[in-house]
């Protein structure tokens, strides 16, 4: 199985796109209109260092990732089995998916980058070598509970958000010598709650746009699942002031047997991010004390204890994340031979039985 993933802001490089601006010249002309500039003097020229403002930068990103994944289709024929975009990135992925033509994206895009670009007085960085947990933990003993969880890159690179100030008073308890703190270039506390104001007004933008249903599997920043037909518009809203669960997407994704990723559009940091996701999972695996001396109930095992309890419809709740209440829409089924699993309504995906823990009806 294969799954194509797009880099989203912070992969912009000057002269990205240049063997593609001549190849698309349709395409190139077509983003010439809706933006109102030269997307290929904007790539290749970078005038006044515009490439790295944000209402430049996710337009930019946007349509080189795009003309990659249309000269990968011209090349090969072949269309991957998941998407998956990392932030501005997750677009890419919907439009690979043909749930709104190339136009129609690069105008979200280009309205989403203005609305985030306007944003002021916050700060994010990436927090190395720490635990969701333990960031927690440190935010919330020092009376910072106003800085969010921004994006999950892997299990052990996660960006913070919020207040300029906030960030700011953050730093020295991640300097320890245990962890590492870097400031991100940003003037926004992009996902995190301070986005609010942004995600109402394209909220308002996007309801008047008309979306298809993904025509291949999705996986969602917000949920880290496959989206759910009817809630595109509603996830790509919330994705402005909800964390990006790449760590999470990437993780769901390796439960597919044989799940190869391949990065489409500029650079290879989601190859990297990948790779480290991989490596740190398998590290994380043998750092579990060990279950020998027990013994561990089958897949198969698990399916007929679930099946004897519960029933197609029962409420369940993920104890992996917060998915608000689910419902079972099959019975417990084993995949690929070891994986016991059951299929959600909604999520158009199936849940390990490990993580979930069903609903009592008086609840």
């Amino acid at each position: 199985m294969r799954t194509y993933v797009f880099p989203g802001q912070g992969a912009q490089q000057k002269g990205m796109g240049s063997s593609l601006f001549d190849e698309f010249k349709d395409l190139t002309r077509a983003a010439d209109s809706i933006l109102g500039y030269s997307i290929r003097e904007l790539c290749l020229e970078n005038p006044d260092g515009l490439l790295d403002q944000t209402q430049y930068t996710q337009p930019a990103m946007y349509v080189v990732n795009a003309l990659s994944y249309y000269q990968k289709l011209r090349e090969t024929g072949l269309v991957p089995d998941f998407v998956a975009g990392h932030s501005l990135g997750e677009y890419n992925a919907l439009l690979a998916a043909e749930a709104f033509d190339f136009e129609t994206g690069l105008r979200l895009v280009r309205k989403r980058g203005e609305l985030m670009g306007r944003a002021s007085g916050g700060g994010m960085a990436a927090v190395l070598n720490a635990s969701e947990r333990e960031i927690r933990t440190i935010l919330a003993e020092n009376g910072l509970d106003s800085v969010d969880l921004a994006n999950f890159n892997t299990p052990s690179q996660i960006v913070i958000s919020g207040r300029a100030e906030d960030i700011e008073a953050a730093k020295p308890l991640f300097q320890t010598g245990n962890h590492l703190f870097v400031p991100l270039r940003t003037s926004g506390a992009f996902h995190s709650r301070y986005m609010e104001p942004a995600r109402v007004e394209f909220e308002e933008f996007l309801a008047g746009t008309s979306l298809s249903k993904p025509r291949i599997p999705v996986v969602s920043n917000v949920t880290a699942r496959v989206y759910e037909d009817h809630l595109v518009k509603e996830n790509l809203t919330k994705q402005m002031v909800h964390a990006v669960r790449w760590s999470d997407s990437v993780e769901y994704l390796l439960g597919y047997p044989g799940m190869e990723f391949e990065e489409i559009g500029h650079g290879n940091v989601m190859t990297k991010l990948v790779d480290k996701i991989r490596r740190e999972l398998k590290s994380a695996k043998k750092a579990l004390p060990s279950v020998a001396e027990k013994p561990t109930e089958s897949a198969g095992e698990m399916v007929r204890k679930w099946n004897e309890r519960y029933a197609v419809g029962t409420r369940c709740r993920s104890t992996a994340g917060n998915y608000g209440d689910l419902e079972t829409a099959t019975a417990a089924t084993v995949l690929f031979g070891h994986r016991a699993a059951v299929y959600m309504h909604g999520y158009r995906g199936y849940f390990d039985l490990q993580e979930l823990q069903p609903v009592p009806a008086a609840q």
